[in-house]
């Protein structure tokens, strides 16, 4: 029960709002499936499209840790001076230029029967309309007992952090198609997202749940059961279903990352200053930076991920022509053109970070296999085919018994959001 482009288009275009219609999916080779492809010239910089997810959902373990965002579109709801007293464990951190702050207070509401916090009256109602009448656990919400509760619980002691998924993003799915007068309409767009075998499946629980993923899977299948069976999704709740809509999820979740304090630091580079006050006020933020690695190490943004219909064609590339980002602060997915992109050429992402894109082809493919199970037959791939079959810690470990020096390993770079 495939959706129609038009259904997709129509969901970007009417509720993100921006997309710019100059891309199509087409069906690229059994092996890499479909790919987005741009109808028009793109130039570089451009937004190519916004889009919002269909589900998303902040990560468990993130908002244990109070790493407070909005409930529905995850913006960021710590002021950006809140955020930085957080993070660097000092309570009297204080910052200039405090009016760059973008976080409005006087406008984040709540749900008025479990309290959940929403960043304005547009999430809050959206939420409602779309699937948080299903989920909210009302008065209930603190109660060990309550059957979400059971879940979520449950998942927390089988996925740590670092978190790349959420038992809650399935959760809102189902939900959204419970709540749903069209239901047929939300299954369709649902079915667009990528299949597995049963191995690859597996492969994809595995490396969500660790060693014991078969019965930890089962005891999410049967909690989950409990707490959300639909008759429409029956398929989903059954075993080999609730294996494929795991990974479904695992395959196709986009990493969402909101920082209120990023979102200050791109609003002082963009400050007017004389040289030495510029100086001063980059000395400032560098050292902000060292004592929140200090105090917090890599955890920095509110995190959790959704899943977006378009971005979901996009194939990998490691020399991508565009890129994802989250420069609103909230779940709005932007593509840029990364170079000029030609009418019917494929706009191709990279689901590898600048310094992975940097390691050796069989590095490359090693992390490619392992979380996403394909071989990479981009350019760069094709033309390092000759290359050795070592990882780059292999490659490192030669150079040490060598006795050359070993190249310092880049941290990694803030998420740019």
């Amino acid at each position: 029960m495939a959706a129609s482009m038009c259904d997709v288009f129509s969901f970007c275009v009417g509720v993100a709002g921006r997309a710019r219609v100059a891309v199509e999916v087409r069906f690229v080779s059994s092996a890499k499936g479909k790919g987005l492809f741009a109808t028009q010239l793109i130039q570089k910089g451009e937004t190519i499209f916004v889009e919002r997810p269909l589900v998303a959902a902040q990560f468990l373990w993130n908002a244990l840790y109070r790493y407070r965002a909005c409930d529905h579109c995850l913006r960021a709801l710590e002021k950006a001076e809140e955020n930085a007293q957080r993070l660097t464990g000092k309570p009297g951190q204080v910052l200039p230029h405090p009016e760059l702050c973008t976080v409005r207070k006087d406008l984040h509401q709540s749900c008025p029967h479990c309290q959940v916090m929403y960043c304005s009256t547009e999430c809050r109602v959206a939420a409602a309309e779309q699937y948080h009448q299903v989920l909210c656990p009302g008065p209930s919400q603190d109660d060990p007992l309550h059957p979400l509760n059971k879940l979520q619980e449950a998942w927390r002691s089988v996925h740590y952090p670092p978190e790349t998924a959420s038992i809650m993003l399935m959760a809102r799915m189902v939900a959204t198609v419970k709540q749903a007068k069209d239901k047929d309409r939300w299954i369709r767009l649902f079915s667009q997202f990528c299949n597995k075998t049963a191995n690859e499946e597996e492969e994809i629980v595995h490396k969500l749940l660790g060693d014991k993923f078969k019965g930890q899977l089962e005891l999410l299948r049967r909690l989950f059961t409990e707490a959300l069976y639909e008759e429409a999704l029956s398929q989903w709740f059954t075993p080999d279903g609730f294996r494929s809509l795991f990974a479904l999820v695992g395959t196709n979740g986009q990493g969402i990352g909101t920082s209120s304090l990023s979102q200050w630091v791109h609003a002082c580079d963009a400050l007017e200053l004389k040289p030495q006050d510029r100086e001063q006020l980059d000395a400032f933020i560098d050292q902000l930076y060292k004592d929140i690695e200090a105090a917090t190490g890599e955890f920095l943004n509110c995190e959790g991920s959704g899943l977006f219909v378009l971005q979901s064609c996009c194939n990998h590339s490691c020399v991508p022509n565009a890129e994802t980002s989250f420069p609103e602060n909230n779940f709005l997915l932007h593509v840029t053109a990364l170079e000029d992109i030609k009418p019917g050429e494929e706009i191709c992402i990279s689901y590898l970070d600048c310094c992975q894109r940097e390691r050796s082809r069989h590095s490359r493919h090693k992390i490619l296999r392992e979380n996403y199970l394909f071989v990479c037959s981009c350019p760069k791939c094709l033309a390092e085919a000759d290359e050795p079959n070592v990882t780059s810690e292999e490659e490192e470990d030669e150079e040490e018994e060598e006795g050359e020096p070993e190249d310092a390993e880049l941290g990694d770079e803030m998420t740019d959001v």
